[in-house]
């Protein structure tokens, strides 16, 4: 027996569009936000609790926001809503770092490698300047997008004098303490960008090298070798020979006999542990 009765579905009624619409609503959202004054009126409300202060490491201003900024920002963003909501104070001043390679490595690709290199000093400061005030304006609005609360009218910039002046105060109260002292150390030196590295920038790849061995002409001669002066050698083996244009000496074991051996009319000096191998 058929059955007439009909199935009907409750639903509640909401004002909410059947579609999100994002793109278009997003921004009205942040702009109220922004109208609101949401992030001053939230350090307000929490103006005589226990601070919470997340620093802001610096992006580079040197091109538009990606997925590694938007990590950065947004995870930095909830720990700040979450401690806010928990009750603390949570002033959060963004950065940026507006100097260093890249910032000139945007702007040698932007000019060719040829015109950078003939531009003088003054001229490239005064691009890659230019560069980092738009870049900066191009990230904060990026990150604005991102829904980030910040003073994003206040932010700290390495360019600007106040930075500068408040670098060389910390510096000096340092020095003053006796902590600052000169030394030497290696680093990693960028051929093509002449400039240091730091270890993070550091990329390494698997290369492929010649095993070389090489001739140091000794410049002092020792005693009992006085009859091959300049025609002494010492005789080494390597296998990063890119690094020979700086090499200034050659260093022996302690522990090991070096014996002169007499090959093409040169006296050559080698481990005696390696004369047969050689």
């Amino acid at each position: 027996m058929a059955s007439n009765y009909k199935k009907t579905m409750n639903l509640p009624t909401t004002d909410f569009a059947m579609r999100g619409n994002l793109p278009k609503n997003e921004p009205k959202r942040l702009a109220e936000w922004e109208e609101d004054h949401v992030y001053e009126k939230l350090q307000e409300k929490n103006k005589d609790a226990k601070p919470f202060v997340l620093h802001d490491g610096p992006p580079y201003a040197n091109g538009p926001i990606h997925l590694g900024h938007a990590q950065n920002k947004i995870s930095k963003d909830i720990i700040n809503r979450y401690k806010a909501m928990r009750g603390f104070r949570t002033p959060y001043v963004p950065g940026w770092d507006c100097h260093g390679q890249p910032i000139e490595h945007k702007v040698e690709t932007m000019l060719g490698t040829e015109k950078f290199n003939q531009l003088p000093t003054e001229k490239v400061r005064e691009l890659c300047r230019k560069m980092a005030v738009e870049q900066v304006d191009t990230q904060r609005q990026g990150f604005k997008r991102l829904g980030v609360l910040a003073e994003w009218e206040n932010p700290y910039l390495t360019y600007v004098n106040d930075y500068d002046a408040t670098d060389v105060e910390i510096f000096k109260a340092i020095f003053d303490r006796g902590a600052i002292y000169r030394g030497r150390k290696p680093v990693h030196w960028c051929s093509h960008c002449h400039t240091a590295l730091a270890e993070a920038e550091i990329e390494y790849g698997d290369e492929v090298s010649p095993a070389i061995f090489v001739r140091f002409e000794m410049t002092t001669v020792p005693a009992g070798l006085e009859a091959w002066e300049g025609k002494l050698w010492v005789d080494i083996w390597t296998t990063t020979p890119w690094t020979l244009p700086a090499d200034d000496i050659v260093i022996l074991h302690p522990e090991a006999d070096y014996v002169a051996v007499i090959h093409d009319g040169k006296a050559e000096i080698m481990a005696q542990a390696l004369v047969e191998k050689d």
